[in-house]
């Protein structure tokens, strides 16, 4: 491990546990980066969204969804 990295990495030790874990979630997603997946995604999170706005469908709370699925896993 290079010097700077050594230095890096320490004052990363030094950032409180959230921090920490906030720095982690963002160099793991600038690892993941393809456009192409992103730009699907993009477009389902829009095309759910007209879904939910035009009433096609209804959103349900999640504590909800939660307990259909329980009860589905335990069949």
């Amino acid at each position: 491990m290079s010097t700077s990295l050594e230095a890096l990495e320490a004052q990363v030790l030094k950032l409180a546990p959230a921090d920490r874990s906030c720095l982690l979630e963002r160099l793991i997603a600038s690892l993941d980066v393809d456009l192409g997946i992103e730009q699907a995604w993009e477009r389902e999170a829009d095309r759910r969204e007209a879904e939910l706005e035009s009433g096609a469908v209804v959103a349900i709370p999640s504590h909800d969804a939660m307990a259909r699925l329980r009860v589905q896993l335990a069949r």
